[in-house]
């Protein structure tokens, strides 16, 4: 039990360490768990549009994809140039002790690799997420996000994330919740028979 305690209180750190290229961008703050958090739901959506795709396993890819930051922190593409980070040797020391460690570290594994479809869609869910962000980021203002914007969306691979990101970018990212501007926004209450 001290193994699964300590397992989980590792993925706890993912809370606390921040994804570091924003300091690049100037603005915005997220941490590695919140990443993760939103690509898991991403990688849902495209695996439930994705004949042929074995969803629970690719909503397991994107949910471990960057557990290894844990131990070696998030390494952003200038820091990548300088430092290399030991992630197997993290993986195989995290797994090691772990009664699923086996599977934690082949979902790691075959995300790295990229030649399954959940993997190719998994890393498509990795770029969509720093998409929206992106795009929420420039919808309050950045300058910089707009550049950042046109660098992911090339990583992507699948036609449906390339699809997916064009309705993205073109969308106001607060329109989900603001969409109806009308009296509720001014008295807070519906007319009757209103939904």
């Amino acid at each position: 039990m001290i193994n699964l305690a300590n397992f989980l209180f590792e993925a706890g750190m993912l809370k606390r360490t921040p994804r570091s290229g924003f300091q690049f961008l100037g603005s915005g703050a997220e941490s590695v768990a919140e990443h993760i958090f939103r690509t898991a739901y991403i990688g849902y959506v495209l695996g439930s549009l994705t004949d042929g795709a074995d969803v629970d396993r690719l909503v397991k890819i994107c949910l471990f994809h960057d557990l290894p930051e844990a131990r070696t922190g998030d390494l952003n593409y200038v820091n990548k140039k300088y430092v290399v980070a030991e992630e197997a040797r993290a993986v195989r020391d995290m797994a090691q002790r772990l009664p699923f460690g086996a599977e934690i570290r082949a979902l790691i594994e075959e995300f790295n690799e990229g030649t399954t479809l959940e993997a190719r869609l998994a890393r498509d869910a990795d770029q969509l997420e720093m998409i929206l962000a992106l795009k929420e980021y420039k919808d309050i203002g950045n300058a910089y996000a707009e550049e950042w914007l046109e660098f992911a969306l090339r990583r992507l691979e699948s036609d449906l994330a390339k699809d997916l990101a064009a309705t993205i970018v073109s969308t106001d990212s607060s329109l989900w919740w603001f969409e109806d501007k009308g009296d509720w926004w001014v008295h807070g209450t519906r007319e009757r028979g209103e939904p």
